[in-house]
C-alpha cells in the first residue's frame, strides 16, 4: 500500500454495507484502488488474492480447504477466478446470517462475477461498482491540479500516489490487461487485433456506436466486435450511454453512445501526451465530453442513480445529457470553450420546449469556464468542480 493515501468518496458507503450485509462485492476496473482501500478499511480481515493461480485452483476445486486456510472475516481479491467458491460462500452465509461483513470480495471482470453473484448470493450481498478517482477526490487531494492535467493523466490512483509517467503506466496497463484478462476471457488469438479494436473505440468515444463500422475498421466480424465490446464494457473500460425515448417514437435515435471510462487511457490510445497536443487534437471536443461524462457518471454511481442518465437525440437536435427523476429532467450540454454564450444553447432550448419547461429542474452548460454564471435565463454554466452540488 502506498504511503500516500487519497481519500475515496465510497469509503463510508462501503463500511455501512459491511455493517449490514454478510458479504460485499467491490467490482471495477483493474488498478482503481479496490484492494488498497479494502485493506485500509478492514485491517483486521485476512487477505488472499486469487491472482495467484495455485490459490485460485484451490478455491475453485476445494473451497472447504480454502476457507479453512483463509477463514472469515476475509478479503478475497479477484474472486472471479474461482466461480465455484460462490456456492460454498452461500452455504456459510446461510449458516450464520447474523455475521456482517464476513466476506469482502473484489473482482475486475464484472460479467462473470455478476453471473455468480446473481445465482448464488442474491439477497445476501451488497454490490458496489468502484471507479477511478473523480475530479472531486483528486482536487481534495491536490487543489493545484488543473483540468488539462486531469484529462491527460486520468484517474488511476497509482499515477498520483507514486508520481508515475502516464505513458509508461498506460502502456503497461494495456499490455497486462490484454495478456491476462482478454486471453482468458475471450480466447483472443490476435492480441494486435484487439489492441487495434481498443484504439478504434477510443476514436469513437463520445459518438454514437456503429458496431458494423467499428468491425469494418478493425477487419473483424460484427459478432466478434460485439463480443469484444461486451468484454470491455463488463471490465469497466468502456460505458454505453442509452438514448432517452419519449412519445416522439420514430424520430428519436435509438443507438447508444460509446465512452471510454478514463480520459488518461483515452489520451494514451490517441497518442496525446502533452497539453499542447491535447489542445491541437481534433478529438479535443470528444475528450472533454468523455471527461464530463465520467464525472457525472461517477457522482451518480456513488448515489446509486446512474440508471437515470441518458442523452437526447432526434432528427433536429441533440443534448449530451438528460437526467430523469420522477417525471422531471436535468439537461446538460458540453462545450470545450472558456467563453460560453447563447449560441451554445440551441439544443437545450429545443429539448426544453419539447419536454415542457415546467418539467425542467435545471439546464446546465459544462464548459471550460471556471465560474458559475447564467448564460441565459435559467441556463447555468456549471464548473465541473460543482457537479457534486447538482446531484
Amino acid at each position: 500500500m502506498s504511503s500516500i493515501w487519497i481519500q475515496r468518496d465510497f469509503e463510508e458507503i462501503i463500511q455501512q454495507i459491511a455493517q449490514t450485509r454478510p458479504a460485499l462485492v467491490l467490482t471495477g476496473a483493474r488498478q482503481t484502488g479496490k484492494t488498497s482501500l479494502l485493506k485500509r478499511l478492514f485491517p483486521s480481515h485476512h487477505f488472499v488474492s486469487l491472482d495467484l493461480p495455485t490459490l485460485a485452483e484451490q478455491a475453485e476445486q476445494n473451497p472447504q480447504i480454502f476457507i479453512k486456510n483463509h477463514p472469515p472475516p476475509v478479503i478475497i481479491d479477484e474472486i472471479q477466478y474461482a466461480p465455484k467458491l460462490f456456492r460454498y460462500l452461500k452455504i456459510l452465509i446461510d449458516e450464520n446470517r447474523s455475521g456482517k461483513g464476513q466476506f469482502i470480495l473484489t473482482g475486475s471482470q464484472k460479467f462473470e462475477l455478476m453471473k455468480e453473484v446473481t445465482e448464488s448470493l442474491a439477497g445476501r450481498v451488497g454490490i458496489i461498482e468502484f471507479d477511478p478517482l473523480s475530479m472531486h477526490e483528486l482536487l481534495q487531494y491536490d487543489s493545484s491540479l488543473n483540468v488539462d492535467m486531469l484529462l491527460l493523466k486520468g484517474g488511476f490512483p497509482e499515477l498520483y500516489a507514486e508520481q508515475l509517467d502516464p505513458a509508461s503506466f498506460y502502456q503497461s496497463y494495456v499490455s497486462s490487461y490484454l495478456e491476462r484478462d482478454l486471453r482468458q476471457l475471450l480466447n483472443v488469438g490476435q492480441l494486435r487485433d484487439f489492441e487495434r479494436f481498443l484504439r478504434a473505440c477510443a476514436l469513437r468515444s463520445g459518438q454514437l456506436l456503429n458496431k458494423s463500422d467499428l468491425a469494418k475498421d478493425v477487419g473483424i466480424s460484427p459478432s466478434t466486435a460485439n463480443q469484444w465490446l461486451s468484454a470491455l464494457d463488463a471490465a469497466n473500460q468502456v460505458k454505453l450511454l442509452e438514448p432517452w425515448f419519449s412519445n416522439q417514437g420514430k424520430r428519436m435515435v435509438k443507438t447508444p453512445k460509446l465512452y471510454l471510462c478514463d480520459t488518461g487511457l483515452l489520451c494514451f490510445l490517441l497518442n496525446i501526451q502533452t497539453e499542447s497536443e491535447l489542445h491541437r487534437s481534433p478529438m479535443i471536443g470528444q475528450i472533454w465530453e468523455t471527461f464530463v461524462f465520467s464525472q457525472i457518471r461517477m457522482r451518480l454511481n456513488l448515489l446509486g442513480r446512474y440508471r437515470n442518465l441518458f442523452f437526447w437525440r432526434d432528427r433536429a437536435k441533440e443534448v449530451d445529457f438528460l437526467y430523469h427523476q420522477g417525471g422531471q429532467y436535468l439537461l446538460g450540454e458540453v462545450k470545450f470553450t472558456s467563453h460560453p454564450d447563447r449560441s451554445h444553447l440551441n439544443g437545450i432550448k429545443y429539448v426544453e420546449s419539447v419536454l415542457g419547461k415546467e418539467n425542467i429542474l435545471g439546464s446546465y452548460l459544462f464548459s471550460r469556464a471556471e465560474q458559475q454564471f447564467s448564460v441565459e435565463k435559467n441556463i447555468i454554466n456549471l464548473p465541473l468542480q460543482a457537479i457534486n452540488t447538482l446531484f
